[in-house]
């Protein structure tokens, strides 16, 4: 009597949760300085066209939901579910501590409920988990159904799309082309739909006027998940030997480098629009940084240095929504009498290091660094315990 054969065990390649920790230790690291005012240039986003290493973070996470939805592909509802509690919990970091602790204009002493009331009606929508949650459903839905010719398609109708929305059409209002105020933050067709759909009361405060994450510019971010899903497509062939993968991901991340920089000279690599250019760009970097983790940890086996990098690979939900509440805790909510007035627990220790007499630029990387290690130290603790944050 023959038995089936069973399925050949899943290739688990350690590269990929080094990758997702380096991307979550590096944007704790560039969220959390000790000033904002001290910042080393590679360590702040472009401020309006163009990029830093520190722009490439966001979709670097967005490739690896992409692969990561290849790798565990759910059925329709799981998928829906996992999204929106991704996103729930972006707005649920977004509206903590669920009331307004400033001041607020035209209410002299306002009591807690109009606190409450306040901060709800001027919650913003928008945010990191809110377009990871919605990109992750859409793209998760494609890959369910989707060859790879019809991803492949979808891409390109995105990133053309939008191209062709964000400079040929004539933004409402202005009557002008997008093309001649994409170097506008405020006057652009993505601007136009954060206001119209979000509404001014719930755009992002530093901004006011437009939102980095909107509704349009995450249209394109899809794109970038989507790259994703080929590339753990890819990663999974197990008929080809893993340094031959590891070859054809360089190549392609190197085109994609090419390309996104020729794009550049038409439809600016711009972050927060999340152009077309910057989708393949970004894509083209992600797939160079992870061939190189590959080939480092799986192919030559150079694996001393992983384990701090595992530890943030395997709990990212814990590390960026916990480290968002602290952050929200420390600088806004946690404040101390010093001989300068109330400070925040944040200025209070950044302060120390500044007190050994660092240029001002390095104490504020020390203190990132060690906000970084903390959180290390906490999500090495849950790994010893088994304790993962899953959504």
């Amino acid at each position: 009597m023959h038995g089936s054969a069973s399925p050949e065990p899943r290739e688990r390649l350690l590269a990929l949760d080094v990758f997702r920790g380096l991307t979550v230790a590096s944007m704790l690291l560039v969220n959390n300085p000790g000033s904002w005012g001290a910042i080393y240039a590679p360590l702040e986003h472009a401020e309006w066209h163009g990029w830093t290493p520190t722009d490439l973070i966001f979709p670097f996470f967005l490739f690896i939901v992409g692969i990561t939805t290849h790798l565990s592909k759910k059925e329709p509802k799981r998928i829906v579910r996992r999204g929106l509690t991704i996103v729930l919990l972006g707005l649920l970091l977004n509206a903590f501590p669920f009331y307004w602790w400033g001041k607020m204009a035209g209410v002299a002493n306002p009591t807690l409920l109009d606190r409450v009331v306040w901060r709800f009606e001027h919650l913003r929508f928008a945010g990191v988990l809110q377009r990871i949650g919605v990109c992750y459903i859409a793209a998760a839905l494609i890959a369910l159904y989707a060859t790879r010719r019809q991803i492949l398609i979808t891409i390109g109708a995105l990133l053309i799309g939008y191209w062709i929305l964000m400079t040929c059409v004539p933004v409402p209002g202005s009557g002008v082309l997008g093309a001649f105020v994409l170097d506008q933050p405020d006057k652009t067709l993505s601007a136009w739909f954060d206001r119209a759909i979000l509404g001014t009361n719930h755009i992002w405060v530093s901004t006011k006027t437009w939102d980095p994450e909107g509704p349009l510019s995450t249209l394109p971010a899809i794109a970038t998940a989507l790259v994703g899903v080929l590339a753990g497509e890819w990663l999974t062939r197990r008929d080809k030997p893993l340094p031959q993968r590891v070859l054809v991901l360089y190549g392609v991340g190197s085109l994609g480098v090419i390309v996104g920089k020729f794009w550049d000279w038409v439809f600016p690599i711009n972050k927060n629009l999340w152009t077309s250019s910057y989708v393949v760009f970004a894509a083209g970097f992600a797939c160079i940084a992870l061939a190189t983790c590959l080939w480092l940890i799986d192919v030559e086996n150079v694996r001393g240095w992983t384990k701090p990098f595992v530890i943030y690979g395997v709990n990212p939900m814990a590390a960026f929504v916990g480290s968002g509440l602290m952050a929200r805790l420390i600088d806004s909510l946690i404040k101390l009498p010093t001989d300068d007035g109330m400070k925040s627990l944040h200025a209070i220790t950044f302060s120390w290091i500044n007190l050994a007499l660092f240029s001002p630029k390095f104490a504020s990387l020390l203190w990132g660094l060690g906000f970084v290690a903390f959180w290390l130290a906490i999500l090495g603790l849950m790994h010893r315990r088994g304790l993962i944050l899953k959504v």
